[in-house]
C-alpha cells in the first residue's frame, strides 16, 4: 500500500501538474539559479525558468513513454515466452539459448547505438526501450508458463480439443497473472531508469523533462540544488514506490498454480 501510494502520488503529480503550474515552464522568470522564494517555491534553473513548473510539466511525457514502453516490452515478452514454452523441446531449447544471448547484451549501450542511428524521437525511444525488455520478460514468463502446462487442468483442456488460442487466453494467462504483474512492475522501473539515463545523456525529448532537468542543471548543484534534487526525488519516489509495490504483488500473487 505504501508503494502504491508513493507511485500514485508521482503519477498524479505528472498528470495534473500542467493544470497547477503558475509559470510557463519555458519562460525566463528570474535570475539563473535563483534560490527558492519570491514566488518560486523551488527556485529557478540555469536559464532562469521556474523549477516547480518544469517539474510538474516534465513528468507527464516521461512517465507516459515509460508506461507505453513497458506495455510493449512485457506484452511482446508474454507472446515470446508462451511460444517458447509451447514449442517442441529441441526447438524451444534452441530459441531459449538465442533469447538468453540477447539478455547478455547491455541494454543502455544497444539503446544508444540505435538512437544515434535513428534519432531520439518519442517513437524511437519507446520502441528501443520497450524492445529491450522483451528477452528478460520472455525468460521469466516462459518459466511461469512451463509450470502451468505441466498441470492436470491444462492437459485436460488440451485433450478436449481446446484451441491453442483458448489455451493461452483461458488457461495460461490467468494462471501467470501474478508473474505478469510483478514483471510489469520490474520493467516499468527499468524503463524509467533507462529513459532518465538517456535524457541525461542528451538522447531524450528536447522539451522539459526530469532527465534533462538533471543534465542541464548539474553544474549549479552547489548553488541551487533544488533544480537537480527536485527531479531526482520525483524519480526516486516513483522507483521506490514501484519496488515496494512489486514486492507486495510478488508475495501476494506469485505462487504455484493449483
Amino acid at each position: 500500500m505504501i508503494g502504491a501510494a508513493a507511485a500514485l502520488l508521482v503519477v498524479l503529480a505528472a498528470l495534473v501538474g500542467p493544470i497547477l503550474i503558475t509559470h510557463d515552464p519555458y519562460a525566463f522568470v528570474g535570475r539563473p539559479f535563483q534560490a527558492p522564494g519570491n514566488g518560486h517555491l523551488l527556485g529557478t534553473d540555469i536559464l532562469g525558468r521556474d523549477v516547480l513548473s518544469g517539474l510538474l510539466v516534465g513528468g507527464r511525457e516521461f512517465l507516459v513513454e515509460g508506461i507505453v514502453a513497458t506495455l510493449l516490452g512485457v506484452g511482446a515478452g508474454l507472446l515470446v515466452g508462451v511460444a517458447l514454452a509451447l514449442s517442441p523441446r529441441r526447438v524451444g531449447a534452441l530459441l531459449l539459448s538465442v533469447n538468453d544471448t540477447l539478455i547478455m547484451l547491455p541494454q543502455i549501450v544497444i539503446a544508444l547505438l540505435v538512437l544515434t542511428r535513428l534519432g531520439a524521437t518519442p517513437l524511437t525511444l519507446v520502441l528501443v526501450v520497450g524492445l529491450s525488455h522483451v528477452p528478460q520478460s520472455a525468460r521469466v514468463l516462459r518459466t511461469a508458463t512451463a509450470r502451468v502446462i505441466e498441470q492436470d487442468y491444462f492437459h485436460v483442456a488440451r485433450s478436449l480439443g481446446v484451441s491453442r488460442f483458448r489455451l493461452v487466453t483461458g488457461e495460461i494467462t490467468p494462471n501467470i497473472a501474478g508473474h505478469l504483474l510483478v514483471e510489469f512492475g520490474i520493467r516499468l522501473a527499468m524503463s524509467v531508469v533507462v529513459l532518465a539515463s538517456l535524457s541525461y545523456l542528451g538522447f531524450g525529448s528536447t522539451g522539459v523533462n526530469w532527465g534533462r532537468m538533471i543534465h542541464d542543471n548539474q553544474g549549479g548543484l552547489t548553488i541551487q540544488p533544488w533544480a537537480v534534487l527536485a527531479p531526482v526525488i520525483a524519480i526516486g519516489v516513483f522507483l521506490i514506490g514501484m519496488n515496494l509495490l512489486r514486492d507486495g504483488l510478488s508475495r501476494s500473487y506469485t505462487r504455484e498454480p493449483s
